[in-house]
């Protein structure tokens, strides 16, 4: 996320920084400033407070290999709900930088949503290929209850449902769980069907209407997501163009919804409407930007934009509507929260469609205002972090709320 335009309410807590084990007084003068192995400066205090989180926890626990970082950005809202990520990180300090990134980003995503929910994230350092053990991930669930709520798990890059099975084991504070055991399952129905209506919105601003027929949309990516986006906009009668780092995954989307598959690296130039990255992050940078033909990007994948602050920019410049990633792939928050209250499918499609209001908003506020739509998606969700945050002020006893969590809704 970028640096905020505007000032959020004030965190909760004091701002402080978790770490386990305590250190000796000798090892307390080399934590603040410290040298990786790899020779990267970690300045572990002023990256914490430079994005205003409350808390980052520090998880270790050698029986079982486990090596993570929790990050709790803001809890204003409610408690942080994100998921946890499993990756090689070259450094510690990479994967602080991820964490307080991810973290931060899951703030603004909720609020933005209407969601009750504050900002976190974990990652799990460790080769997801090899690496995963039920030890492992119980073990983590272990921290997870440590912290009483204030941080809720779920699925997220380089794990799946049977990780947060295992975590379930030890503690009730994990969403992305199985429908047998009073899960969601699976987020990407969800997730794509908001990305879906977010296109539609998309459309409306930049062409005076939200019809997808006719328009030639290229998704990049062929995994769940993207499938099932490819379809509602095939069924909508676009012209779908995909492809995939394994192009036989694309050719069995571009089966179902009938569309063109291309090569990889020959995705950016080709010439359509509305770019939609469904993959990796980072793809909207300076290499790409000069050779995109497309008059709108819209799509589910994290993290599009190499650099958030220039490339909104100079998307903007060149005349390409830009969704907030973070705003138009909020369905899958949206269907794992709904886990808090007591599963519904019908209930999280609802809210998902909420997206095209949401995100029409944002980009008509921009647009009066000369802003971004990254600035503009910010301004909108820092304003209810505010509003809700004064409300809290208030004294109100103790208040009951149901769901899952029975006592955990207890204030």
């Amino acid at each position: 996320m970028a640096n905020p335009v505007s000032t959020i309410a004030a965190p909760k807590t004091n701002g402080s920084t978790t770490l386990a084990p305590a250190a000796t007084d000798g090892e307390m003068q080399n934590v603040h400033s410290e040298t990786t192995k790899s020779g990267i400066k970690l300045d572990l205090f002023n990256m914490v407070a430079e994005r205003d989180h409350e808390q980052v926890v520090v998880c270790s626990d050698t029986a079982s290999g486990l090596k993570a970082l929790i990050g709790i950005h803001n809890t204003t809202l409610g408690p942080a709900l994100g998921g946890a990520r499993m990756w090689t990180y070259s450094s510690d300090a990479e994967a602080l930088s991820d964490v307080l990134r991810l973290s931060r980003g899951m703030t603004y995503k909720a609020a933005v949503a209407g969601l009750n929910l504050g900002g976190g994230k974990a990652v799990i350092i460790g080769d997801p290929h090899t690496q995963k053990t039920e030890q492992l991930f119980r073990a983590f669930g272990r921290f997870v209850e440590g912290l009483g709520g204030r941080y809720i798990t779920a699925e997220d890059v380089g794990t799946s449902m049977q990780e947060m099975v295992w975590v379930r084991s030890e503690t009730k504070y994990v969403t992305g769980i199985p429908v047998e055991l009073g899960g969601s399952g699976d987020p990407s129905p969800v997730t794509a069907y908001g990305t879906y209506v977010g296109i539609k919105a998309c459309a409306a601003v930049k062409y005076g209407s939200d019809s997808l027929k006719g328009k030639r949309i290229a998704i990049q990516g062929a995994g769940h997501v993207a499938s099932t986006l490819a379809k509602h906009l095939s069924e909508e009668g676009a012209l779908v163009t995909i492809t995939d780092i394994y192009l036989d995954k694309a050719r069995d989307v571009a089966k179902e919804a009938n569309a063109t598959v291309v090569k990889p690296e020959e995705i950016y130039e080709v010439d359509c409407d509305i770019f939609s990255p469904a993959a990796l992050g980072g793809v909207i940078n300076d290499r790409t930007i000069p050779i995109l033909k497309c008059s709108i990007i819209a799509g589910p994948a994290n993290n599009q934009l190499a650099e958030e602050e220039k490339h909104a920019k100079a998307l903007r410049d060149k005349g390409i509507l830009f969704a907030p990633d973070y705003v138009i792939n909020a369905g899958g928050l949206i269907n794992v929260a709904n886990e808090l209250e007591g599963y519904s499918r019908t209930r999280a499609m609802a809210q998902a469609q909420n997206i095209y209001d949401v995100l029409k908003r944002i980009l008509i506020h921009a647009n009066e205002h000369n802003l971004t739509t990254i600035e503009a998606a910010n301004h909108i969700a820092e304003e209810r972090i505010y509003a809700v945050g004064r409300t809290k002020r208030i004294y109100a006893s103790t208040s009951n709320f149901s769901g899952r969590f029975g006592e955990y809704f207890t204030r």
